[in-house]
């Protein structure tokens, strides 16, 4: 069977990819979105990037290098945001040159032709493996589960973090697992959108959802879709037209964000208020 649905079997693949990519990185983009930790999603972003570079570099496999650098990144960035004397952005921009610094190292070691290297700046989702996809099923259903069974504990969380610490929820205990969930999602999306494109994926969906509503379980719910229609919306304009699927994906979901920005009804109440 060469098709089905009228789709060529060889995409089948990459719309799962960018069906569990998208819900993935919408999820957690909600968390970064929620809590102003905007930055934090560059710095695992590049941790994973890095990560992926020190794989190609001593032979293993690029996935297993960023996930080791992202979960590193999280546990340094996670207690430095919370505790450290240093304001959040001042913590997470350490860590965050540190690792582009590391980036550029690598990226110099790496013997021979740079061609795989580079290929993960800009990712390639119609290459995804079989394994792959299985993983960010995993991930993603995993998150789904998570927001399911502590929806309450992590909605107080994210909203009213103080309200959280007075009521007995363990709220840094769900910071730190959300930021860790962060970074598996990041670096297992690393091969569907890139390095340098994956921070977009994370942060448009649900900046776009936030511009339309004030309900948190909403705000999910619009994250996912917008993250869904991305990526599908990218796959099929860049199969259409022979376009970099990456930057499809996220030129749509930035398209998005502009959209739901011109027609957010907080902009109509700001008016108001001005008035």
């Amino acid at each position: 069977m060469h098709e089905i649905l009228g789709i060529p079997e060889y995409l089948w693949r990459p719309i799962l990819a960018g069906f569990f990519s998208g819900i993935a990185c919408s999820i957690v983009g909600v968390f970064i979105v929620t809590m102003h930790l905007s930055f934090l999603g560059i710095c695992i972003a590049h941790s994973a990037f890095t990560g992926a570079l020190f794989s190609l570099w001593i032979g293993w496999n690029p996935l297993a290098g960023a996930i080791l650098f992202s979960l590193i990144a999280s546990a340094i960035v996670g207690p430095l945001a919370d505790r450290g004397e240093l304001s959040p952005d001042t913590s997470t921009g350490i860590v965050f040159s540190t690792m582009l610094g590391l980036a550029f190292l690598f990226l110099g070691l790496i013997p021979g032709s740079k061609a795989s290297a580079l290929s993960l700046f800009w990712g390639n989702i119609l290459t995804v493996s079989r394994t792959d996809i299985i993983i960010l099923a995993g991930i993603a259903t995993l998150l789904i589960i998570l927001f399911t069974v502590f929806y309450k504990e992590i909605h107080i969380v994210l909203c009213h973090r103080q309200v959280a610490i007075y009521v007995g929820i363990p709220s840094a205990l769900i910071f730190y697992l959300l930021i860790i969930a962060t970074g598996l999602t990041i670096a297992v999306s690393l091969q569907t959108v890139g390095g340098l494109l994956i921070y977009s994926l994370l942060l448009n969906p649900s900046a776009s959802a936030y511009q339309l509503t004030y309900r948190f379980k909403y705000m999910l719910i619009l994250s996912i879709l917008f993250g869904i229609i991305s990526c599908w919306g990218g796959i099929a304009i860049s199969y259409k037209f022979n376009l970099p699927t990456g930057a499809t994906i996220i030129l749509i979901s930035s398209f998005i964000f502009i959209l739901s920005a011109i027609l957010s009804p907080k902009k109509q109440i700001k008016r108001v208020k001005n008035v």
